[in-house]
């Protein structure tokens, strides 16, 4: 789960934050940016535990409807929310349940945010569709779930400020965690029951040596990097540079020099990106033709070994 992007956020805000603090051991910052990464992994499995927790309140407003109907003799609730199959499985996921016990990950001291999500479902015309529709199919019970997270999960903000007292780290991690819970809903399959896999931690052992690799090179090689900075800026008004703007790209060159197999216009676009989000609003454009210039004078020099496109050349009239 923890992919390429979320780790290069994480080395941008880390990176910020080591120079701007006085106690500059790498080793200690090294721990902070593993922890760091744990904790949107942590993150993605307690949203996956918001969909348990809205299931489980649910259920218990049936059983307390179904009591009253009983007692006055009217019309039993319908069960078709509760006995939705997705949320049963995503109940009984044995992935899930075994992190969350040895984490202690759960939704009840927060219970009156999970009745305030139960009665905007409740109130929307989402809900209503799925509980007048004669279908019962897995695929609409999956896609129900998916919709409800889109709505009323990804973009809400009683649920930031929630999880912003509960962690430093999740209001940053939020965005990208979401897109993560999205894929699981959309990956969940009947058929493997309980046993469904969650998204692992990490994909494989070489992503999580990618952000050992480049935080370390970022700030080991940071006076070199700065000087190919330096020395390729002529034609760029190097001293106006935002602080964050000097960060991002030196983590860039890091990338471009420790990496052979990740393309030059990979690591362009991807920092590009990253400084649209964290510096100034003209930061993107710069950075690209930066970059591009300083990759083009280290192929040149010998000092990296990658190829790029040649620059185009100008268009005559």
């Amino acid at each position: 789960m923890i992919n390429r992007e979320l780790i290069r956020i994480k080395i941008v805000q880390l990176t910020y934050a080591y120079y701007q603090n006085g106690n500059r051991n790498i080793d200690s910052a090294e721990k902070e940016l593993v922890f760091s990464l744990s904790k949107a992994y942590d993150l993605y499995l307690y949203l996956l535990q918001l969909i348990v927790a809205v299931a489980r309140e649910e259920r218990h407003r049936i059983e307390i409807a179904t009591q009253r109907a009983l007692r006055e003799g009217t019309p039993l609730p319908s069960t078709k929310f509760v006995d939705n199959k997705f949320s049963i499985q995503m109940e009984d996921n044995k992935m899930l349940n075994s992190y969350v016990e040895s984490q202690k990950l759960a939704w009840d001291d927060d219970i009156e945010f999970v009745r305030k999500l139960c009665n905007q479902i409740e109130n929307s015309q989402i809900y209503a569709d799925y509980m007048a529709s004669a279908d019962d199919s897995y695929e609409t019970d999956r896609e129900l779930w998916r919709k409800i997270y889109k709505q009323f999960v990804q973009d809400n903000e009683d649920l930031d400020a929630l999880l912003e007292e509960k962690s430093l780290y999740w209001n940053d991690d939020k965005e990208v965690v979401d897109t993560f819970v999205l894929k699981t809903i959309k990956r969940f399959d009947p058929k493997n029951s309980s046993k469904q896999e969650l998204l692992p931690e990490y994909k494989d052992e070489e992503d999580k040596d990618f952000a050992r690799k480049l935080f370390r090179a970022t700030i080991l090689n940071a006076d070199v990097y700065q000087r190919y900075m330096g020395e390729t800026s002529r034609n760029w008004d190097f001293s106006r540079l935002a602080y964050m703007d000097v960060v991002i790209m030196q983590i860039a060159i890091a990338e471009m020099m420790t990496f052979p197999n990740i393309p030059v216009s990979v690591t362009i676009n991807e920092y590009v990106d990253l400084a649209k989000l964290y510096s100034t609003h003209k930061s993107g454009g710069y950075i690209n033709g930066m970059l591009d210039a300083i990759a083009r004078y280290l192929i040149a020099s010998g000092k990296m070994f990658k190829t790029m496109e040649p620059p185009h050349a100008p268009q005559e009239n």
